[in-house]
């Protein structure tokens, strides 16, 4: 038998626990957009305390009325405002801004797991296609601007329409979580878990996020060609 062999009929880990998050407070820079709007209402439908984040407090706090504020635990503040009193950070802007919000919040930021979802894409006539930063992803943008945070990479696969469509129950899909610390990777893990349907899966480093942010371009075609608003689900785990 190979080493390969063993290694595939070894017995599986049993599922470790994960922890428990339900106190902690999630702030969603971009939380006024599509992706950052339907993850703060997934979230606080599920009972976290949710900080919705803008570069104006204003809209910030309209966009928390309109998701049910005090009802739901949603409340809207300024970005540094959230940085500042969040312990975990969902970084969800549009990704020509990536760089410049994140720089602004470093000092806010520091101490903080931080969990960027950000996809750097571009559209042309034939559809959309994976951005390469120099720094390899987004997520490792991130991590060279923000040295001081525990930043992990998470909830790039969602489809914006089914996570503010308060119709859907359940979103059936895996949430893939990288990142260079376990402890912070098992807290985003257990986020994610806490939305109906959702299951966190731990990915890999760093260094493995920018094919991770480049597969929403394929899983945009899918949607296009399908009608569809796909996700993805990870097997023999």
């Amino acid at each position: 038998m190979t080493s390969l062999d063993s290694a595939t009929n070894a017995p599986k880990p049993s599922a470790r626990e994960l922890p428990d998050v339900s106190q902690l407070v999630v702030g969603v820079l971009g939380g006024t957009g599509d992706q950052g709007r339907g993850l703060a209402l997934r979230l606080a439908r599920a009972g976290q305390q949710v900080i919705i984040g803008s570069r104006d407090a204003a809209r910030a706090e309209a966009s928390a009325a309109e998701l049910g504020d005090g009802a739901l635990g949603v409340r809207g503040a300024d970005n540094a405002t959230v940085a500042r009193e969040s312990d975990v950070v969902i970084v969800a802007v549009p990704w020509d801004g990536h760089a410049a919000t994140l720089s602004a919040l470093r000092e806010e930021l520091a101490g903080k797991i931080v969990v960027d979802c950000v996809n750097p894409l571009g559209f042309d006539k034939q559809g959309a296609y994976a951005l390469k930063p120099e720094e390899g992803s987004a997520a490792q943008q991130a991590a060279a601007l923000l040295p001081d945070s525990r930043v992990t990479a998470a909830f790039h696969h969602l489809s914006a329409v089914l996570l503010q469509d308060e119709s859907v129950e359940r979103i059936d899909t895996d949430v893939l979580v990288l990142g260079e610390e376990r402890a912070a990777t098992d807290i985003v893990q257990a986020l994610a878990e806490r939305i109906p349907g959702m299951r966190g899966v731990f990915a890999g480093r760093l260094r493995n996020a920018h094919q991770v942010e480049g597969l929403v371009a394929n899983l945009i075609s899918v949607n296009r060609r399908y009608k569809a608003h796909a996700g993805l689900r990870i097997t023999d785990v």
